[in-house]
């Protein structure tokens, strides 16, 4: 017969306590992070002028075109034909050779209209435009 001492088990004791506290640590510090970069956003401030003025980051944006089910091409929700957004992308190539392309077409837009906005993309000296898709469930 085995005897078994009843204090064996219950030696093992998890303290929550710091765990709390990291996690309430790093809760007030990604609030106060962020409250920080949204007052750099809201505050007012005039800029100077200049001649060749643009975003800083106007180069690390993407150009994005979508079509929709009835295969118009829109730039920023404003629908473009063909000519203007073939000089729309010319523009920001002139501006940044490494400008990156996407294309948003609609699921139910036919696969002509598409191919045509990829064809005016290549024609206006996109190297490589991206045909955007979303991952299947």
């Amino acid at each position: 017969m085995v005897i078994r001492n009843a204090e064996s088990g219950s030696d093992v004791h998890i303290d929550f306590v710091p765990m709390v506290d990291v996690l309430f640590n790093l809760l007030i510090f990604f609030l106060i992070a962020t409250s920080m970069v949204q007052a750099e956003r809201e505050m007012r401030v005039a800029l100077p002028q200049a001649a060749s003025s643009g975003p800083i980051t106007a180069s690390l944006r993407d150009l994005v075109i979508t079509v929709n089910a009835e295969g118009r091409a829109f730039v920023g929700g404003k629908p473009v034909d063909d000519a203007a957004l073939a000089e729309m992308i010319r523009g920001a190539l002139r501006s940044n050779p490494n400008q990156k392309v996407s294309v948003r077409g609609d699921r139910n837009a036919a696969y002509a209209s598409v191919a045509r906005v990829l064809d005016v993309c290549k024609g206006a000296g996109a190297q490589q435009p991206y045909l955007e898709t979303i991952p299947i469930r």
